[in-house]
């Protein structure tokens, strides 16, 4: 079972998750996640424990104890959502930003449209 562990201490490393997990059954795997950009730890991590009984009474007993003077929120870890991907492409047409529209740009009246900045194509 993967389980969620949620407001580690920044220092904690996945030695120290690992000894915290051991206590109660066989730990497969553990990894704190950290920001991509500073590599400093976000503050959470997973553990994987082989045996769901013990993954279960893992999380009993360390969900809300109290870990280097922080109190962990431990449950199953759930799949992560799929969120849209923001498009970054283009941002708007623009439209006419005034300007001089068609050619001769004076001062005058416009007559029928004259460019306006759209592509006549």
């Amino acid at each position: 079972m993967n389980i969620y562990v949620g407001n580690l201490p920044y220092n904690t490393n996945d030695a120290d998750m690992k000894a915290l997990f051991e206590n109660y059954g066989i730990v497969t795997s553990t990894s704190i996640i950290s920001d991509k950009f500073t590599g400093r730890s976000r503050g959470f991590g997973f553990v994987e424990m082989a045996d769901d009984d013990q993954a279960r009474q893992a999380i009993e007993a360390t969900n809300g104890a109290d870990y280097n003077g922080r109190a962990l929120v431990v449950n199953e870890a759930r799949p992560r959502e799929e969120r849209p991907r923001r498009e970054f492409s283009g941002g708007g047409g623009g439209g006419n930003r005034g300007g001089g529209g068609g050619y001769g740009g004076g001062g005058g009246e416009r007559r029928g449209g004259g460019g306006g900045g759209r592509d006549r194509y």
